[in-house]
């Protein structure tokens, strides 16, 4: 009889099933491959990896380049397979069966389950009904419940609303446990709380390389904190846990960089632009976004959804939600296929009205 670990058989999955969706938005991907320019400077480079030797020089290369970037020392910089295991991590070492997390709902997904698989109490603090952060109130619920982590992702997935760095320092000012900002988007936001990390040493930074520079596939992300607690939490991961492929196809990507400005841009313009149309339409609600990324409600939600996967358009629907009831997420594709899936909205809209 094969014993498993308590608790493991109702632990909640992430759904990561796709099918061959015509125009894919649903998973926040950048819809563009890489740069030019960029491709080939790392086909260059993949071409020169030693295969036969673990990947320790490009470990560090990746690390200094990004402490460079921020004024920091490498010992300030730990990697991890994007940014999500980075946030398993620190779940993990800030967690236990003594420590308790708490995060905004809604927000990214994985932070219950984080919770749960670190045996850690989860406390989830609702944000306001436009999904506005409260800084007081997540103070409040932080210090209240004695936690031994906060997280807040800033912008918020999957609400896209930005967090003013004031309210940031607010949070990081009147709480002395760990405060985890996960900044996946925050290329696209620009208002990084990275400059508060030397005036409070509690607090650690979360980006990664998925969006704004379209490594998905390659699963590379980082965290900027003190030296203790990169040194701590790197602890909690297993030798060479990051292939040499991914880390120096992001070591170039982080050099060029610069190339992707004017695509960041362009998704930016298209999330106005959509979220304008969108705000057109009778029966649907637009919130604010400062990322890559629209979310919407509206009464027949759940029916629009399946109207575009009948058009082989794949968008994230929250159906019945806690929080997100009837809302869907739409990531910015290409212009043109931003057309397109908007046209279809409108027309089961107009329908529908």
């Amino acid at each position: 009889m094969l014993k498993y670990r308590d608790g493991l058989a109702a632990m909640p999955t992430y759904d990561v099933v796709e099918r061959p969706w015509k125009i894919k938005i649903n998973a926040n991907e950048c819809n563009l491959n890489l740069p030019p320019l960029v491709e080939e400077r790392v086909l260059s480079r993949l071409s020169r990896v030693a295969f036969n030797r673990y990947p320790n020089e490009e470990y560090d290369l990746l690390r200094e380049q990004i402490a460079a970037a921020y004024n920091l020392t490498k010992e300030n910089i730990l990697l991890g397979s994007g940014s999500s295991e980075i946030i398993e991590k620190l779940f993990y070492s800030f967690g236990g069966r003594d420590g308790t997390i708490v995060y905004p709902r809604p927000s990214f997904s994985m932070y219950g389950i984080y919770a749960k698989a670190a045996e850690s109490r989860g406390i989830a603090v609702d944000l306001a009904e436009d999904y506005a952060f409260d800084a007081d109130k997540f103070v409040n619920a932080v210090n209240d419940n004695k936690a031994t982590l906060a997280v807040i992702c800033n912008p918020n997935n999957p609400t896209g609303t930005g967090i003013p760095l004031a309210a940031i320092e607010r949070v990081a000012q009147n709480i002395d446990c760990a405060l985890l900002l996960d900044e996946a988007y925050m290329e696209f936001y620009g208002e990084s709380a990275s400059e508060l990390l030397t005036k409070y040493p509690h607090l650690i930074v979360a980006r990664t390389f998925s969006k704004a520079y379209g490594l998905a596939a390659a699963r590379v992300g980082y965290m900027l904190a003190a030296k203790d607690i990169v040194s701590t939490v790197e602890k909690s991961y297993m030798p060479y846990h990051l292939n040499v492929l991914s880390v120096a196809t992001a070591d170039i990507v982080y050099q060029m960089r610069y190339e992707y400005g004017p695509r960041i841009d362009q998704l930016i313009a298209e999330t106005e632009r959509l979220s304008a149309e969108l705000k057109k339409l009778p029966g649907v609600t637009v919130y604010p976004s400062v990322t890559n990324f629209v979310l919407v409600r509206y009464a027949k939600a759940v029916e629009l959804n399946e109207e575009l996967a009948a058009q082989g358009i794949g968008v994230r629907s929250f159906n019945k939600t806690p929080r997100l009831e009837n809302c869907l997420r739409i990531s910015m594709g290409t212009r043109e296929e931003n057309d397109i899936w908007l046209k279809a909205v409108q027309d089961f809209v107009a329908r529908e009205a």
